[in-house]
């Protein structure tokens, strides 16, 4: 299983991705890695902004996400993934289950000048399959953890 955490810059996919890998430790005493976008930016040194370059690096996460879910069964994944070709070369790397879940706020948080200007919201059509989203303008961590559970265990 791989839970997605995705969403503009500073809508709490890394804060929300950490939470979870935590709880699933302390419920199950196993450790799930996470596959954090800005983290594979640096590692890879991509400063490439554009949609290609976005492209890239999404497809890269995608990768060694379904690598280590393979190894580990289950992966946790953070990153913005603002392209629906994006989304969909992931859920075609015939991977058992992928929970997408989309992050959003409304409220200014001080980082809106790093947003995907042409992001392309979930709509209606193959990737609202198993996507749910959250405003995390209104839920707290801990509902957020409610909200994901019933999610995977929706989409396993």
């Amino acid at each position: 299983m791989i839970v997605v955490f995705y969403g503009q810059p500073h809508s709490g996919k890394t804060t929300l991705a950490q939470a979870y890998q935590t709880r699933l430790f302390i419920e199950t005493g196993k450790h799930v890695p996470i596959v954090d976008g800005d983290e594979i930016r640096q590692i890879f040194v991509n400063k490439d902004f554009s949609n290609e370059g976005r492209l890239k690096n999404l497809q890269k996460i995608s990768d060694i996400a379904t690598f280590l879910e393979r190894q580990y069964g289950d992966v946790i994944v953070s990153a913005v993934y603002p392209l629906k070709e994006a989304r969909k070369y992931f859920n075609d790397l015939n991977v058992s289950n992928i929970a997408w879940v989309f992050l959003k706020y409304d409220k200014p948080r001080g980082r809106e000048s790093y947003h995907v200007k042409d992001f392309d919201t979930v709509v209606l059509g193959w990737d609202s399959l198993n996507t749910t989203t959250i405003n995390t303008d209104f839920v707290s961590i801990n509902d957020c953890m409610d909200i994901v559970k019933k999610v995977v265990s929706n989409v396993k």
